[in-house]
């Protein structure tokens, strides 16, 4: 329940803040601030290295089979790589914002604020995942669910009321983001020194993993960037608006992989198929429930819904529904790469995220120039089948489980190995 409070809040407060922007700048600058900010996210998904369901992993997995405390150590050790990567990074962007502001249409002042806060985003995803892998989703409701979107949603208005400039509006959208990393700091803060060898059994265990959530990350963001590369700031608005409900299915399946996660670990660690199976199908069953209405719903009123962005967003019809459906299948398929993962199988999960980028980026390119937002909406789509599909097979042919009937068993689970 507190991973789809937290979903739920996050997911209003996301399209409250696309509902602003749109209703009160130009498409051309909605278009620049949606490319921005999907930039920054993507880069904070490429060099956080997947380091907080790494440690949500391996500190659910010591509470299972060693002493519950002794993971914590590793907090530390983790946090130091990632943020000297995210603080270069950061540093290459504001050297670069003069280029991006010319390739992308966005100031370059916007670009030098965000290059200040992707060491923050990087942070604050990193150390709310590692409480979760401590026992609890208190942090992650308080923080992810409220401080973050809530925090955004009221700074990024009062922003847009004042007629702040651009740069402004960025720091707006990213100060939540450097709240939310200093509590979850100070939630942290009693974890003592790590051990080295630890640390060295956490990377061989995340490292293929961080590659397949670097390309997760430009796979979830890319489609905005092309197309405001390809066809404007201002059709990239228009594909913003109009794919924004997708982010409402996804937080739920974000919210209810948040509690089920450590305890598919622990489950595949054991050898217990029998609860990972259930938890599998419950999350599923919930999915459908919770997010199918949504897509049959956000299908057939598209008319009506779309013009509340304002009457440039009218025409996104035939990009609803294409989302639409394809969210229904990729929502049946259930949390499969969240399952893949769990039993460790890092490098299956990376071949098939990397299958689905490449999908995507060449149905992108040879749709965006001639249909626009819905060329970039069909590319989504092929690659978001692909994504879900593959792990499907694959975790049925590894454990027996389906997301829903009833699968062969198979025996110990394999994970350990």
């Amino acid at each position: 329940m507190a991973g789809l409070a937290t979903a739920a809040a996050a997911a209003g407060g996301q399209f409250a803040l696309v509902l602003v922007v749109t209703r009160s700048l130009t498409p051309a600058s909605a278009g620049a601030f949606f490319t921005a900010t999907a930039l920054c996210l993507m880069l904070a998904g490429v060099v956080r290295l997947d380091t907080g369901n790494g440690l949500v992993h391996a500190l659910a997995r010591n509470r299972s089979v060693r002493s519950p405390d002794g993971g914590r150590r590793l907090v530390r050790g983790v946090l130091a790589p990632v943020a000297a990567l995210a603080s270069v990074t950061g540093a290459g962007v504001a050297v670069a914002a003069g280029p991006l502001a010319g390739l992308t249409g966005v100031p370059g002042g916007v670009w030098v604020v965000l290059a200040a806060a992707l060491p923050f985003v990087v942070l604050s995803d990193v150390l709310i995942c590692a409480t979760r892998g401590l026992g609890t989703m208190r942090p992650t409701l308080l923080l992810a669910g409220a401080v973050q979107p809530l925090g955004q949603l009221a700074l990024v208005t009062a922003a847009v009321l004042a007629g702040a400039p651009p740069p402004v509006l960025a720091a707006a959208w990213a100060l939540p983001s450097v709240a939310g990393a200093v509590l979850a700091a100070v939630r942290l803060r009693g974890l003592g020194p790590y051990d080295v060898g630890e640390v060295g059994a956490f990377w061989r265990h995340t490292a293929p993993r961080s590659a397949a959530a670097a390309l997760q990350s430009v796979f979830q963001r890319l489609d905005v960037v092309i197309v405001a590369l390809l066809a404007g700031p201002a059709a990239a608005a228009v594909y913003t608006a109009a794919t924004r409900f997708k982010v409402l299915g996804q937080l739920a399946g974000q919210g209810l992989a948040q509690a089920a996660q450590a305890r598919l670990v622990r489950a595949l660690a054991e050898g217990d198929l029998d609860a990972a199976r259930a938890l599998y199908r419950t999350t599923t069953r919930w999915l459908i429930v919770l997010t199918w209405p949504l897509w049959l719903g956000y299908a057939a009123l598209a008319p009506w819904l779309l013009p509340l962005f304002g009457p440039a967003y009218a025409g996104g019809g035939a990009i609803a529904i294409v989302l639409s459906a394809t969210m229904m299948v990729a929502t049946a398929c259930g949390m499969v790469d969240v399952v893949l993962v769990a039993g460790g199988r890092t490098a299956a999960s990376l071949a098939n995220v990397t299958t689905a980028v490449a999908v995507t980026i060449a149905l992108d390119v040879l749709l965006v120039p001639a249909h626009g937002a819905l060329g970039a909406v069909l590319g989504w789509s092929g690659g978001v089948l692909v994504k879900n599909l593959l792990p499907a097979v694959q975790v049925h042919r590894r454990y027996g489980l389906l997301p829903f009937g009833v699968g062969r068993s198979a025996g110990p689970a394999k994970a350990a190995s």
